[in-house]
């Protein structure tokens, strides 16, 4: 099973190029009215959709509403790219952290109001 997260937007562009710029994403598909990208790895895929393309069923014209969802992106060394967002000017949502079950992070946000958790992982402590 592959699965693959989808978010109705106007912002299409500017999604593009901060998947793009700032996260490192290709480009899988592309059309005016809908997007597909991918992490760098290609491990994982997201897509984006304008709201009320006639060719969508109403269960997917809706646009996202900003609120209620966030992607988590695990990396090896997030104190790594925490610099590297901060040196790139990129709004720190919340700041690098250690929480008691182990894992290392850090927030941004896209430009939909998606929150995007940056985790390095560690065994618990407790």
């Amino acid at each position: 099973m592959k699965m693959n997260a989808g978010i109705v937007t106007p912002r299409l562009l500017e999604t593009k190029e901060f998947y793009q710029k700032f996260l490192g994403f290709g480009v899988t598909f592309e059309s005016d009215w809908f997007l597909l990208m991918h992490t760098p790895n290609r491990e994982a895929e997201i897509s984006f959709l304008l709201p009320d393309h006639p060719s969508q069923q109403p269960l997917f014209q809706k646009p996202f509403a900003g609120k209620g969802i966030y992607l988590t992106i695990e990396v090896e060394d997030v104190d790594q790219m925490y610099q590297v967002f901060k040196k790139r000017g990129v709004a720190i949502k919340i700041e690098l952290r250690d929480e008691p079950w182990g894992d290392r992070h850090f927030a941004i946000e896209d430009p939909n109001g998606v929150g995007i958790d940056f985790v390095e992982h560690s065994p618990s402590k407790g």
